[in-house]
């Protein structure tokens, strides 16, 4: 598990230099669906002196299997992702300013222009609130359950994001790096929402024509952004 751990460390690092977390905010994971086993950022060690030995290996019922740390504190909302979500292999969770803002408020994200259009096939969800006793007796797991609720039928990988509502976004991609490079780009998209709204309270957001031809343009069979193997 030697390489996942480097990745999982290398993308945690990434989100610092992105400027995505203060402090020891926010976390990153990957997993290794061959071996059923998750790894994740310690809880509380600031990434200045974080190193690949210090991620932690757990198996999907959050057993540790490798590591003296304790694991992130949001470890089971990565687990339930996990084991909701089989097309993912990297998890993040961040409380990055303008993505925040919009889970405070309890605002999905609409699909304002092509930038959203290119990395989020619609809005971007904004979860239920949760209930006193979810709060109380099952907080970190019914987080994830949130999360896979407000996506019900659709497709998470269409729109590889979500605002917690009063927490924070959380992010996923194939791979850890892949999803750093989804919570960036979500910060960036929430960033011009804000600033959509400010100019033009009533924006409406593009056409569906729009959506589709930006979406499907880097996404699906038929993608012709970028460069084919050859």
């Amino acid at each position: 598990m030697k390489q996942l751990r480097e990745q999982v460390l290398e993308a945690n690092l990434e989100v610092v230099r992105r400027g995505l977390v203060l402090y020891t905010f926010g976390n990153v994971s990957g997993i290794s669906r061959a071996d059923n086993l998750v790894a994740i950022k310690p809880s509380g060690v600031p990434y200045e002196r974080m190193k690949a030995d210090d991620i932690v290996i757990t198996d999907l019922a959050g057993k540790i299997v490798w590591g003296e740390l304790r694991p992130s504190s949001d470890l089971d909302t990565h687990l339930h992702l996990y084991k909701s979500f089989p097309e993912i292999g990297g998890i993040v969770h961040t409380h990055s300013e303008h993505a925040t803002a919009w889970a405070q408020a309890c605002r999905p994200i609409p699909p304002l222009g092509t930038t959203h259009a290119d990395y989020f096939y619609g809005p971007v969800p904004i979860t239920r609130e949760l209930t006193p006793d979810e709060i109380k007796n099952d907080y970190v797991r019914a987080t994830g359950v949130a999360i896979t609720e407000a996506f019900g039928n659709r497709d998470p990988m269409e729109a590889p994001a979500a605002l917690v509502a009063g927490h924070g976004p959380f992010a996923w991609g194939r791979t850890p790096d892949d999803a750093v490079h989804n919570a960036v780009v979500l910060e960036a998209v929430a960033r011009m929402a804000m600033y959509t709204f400010s100019l033009r309270p009533d924006a409406q957001g593009v056409s569906q024509a729009l959506l589709d031809r930006h979406y499907f343009r880097k996404h699906g069979a038929g993608a012709t952004y970028g460069q084919t193997d050859k």
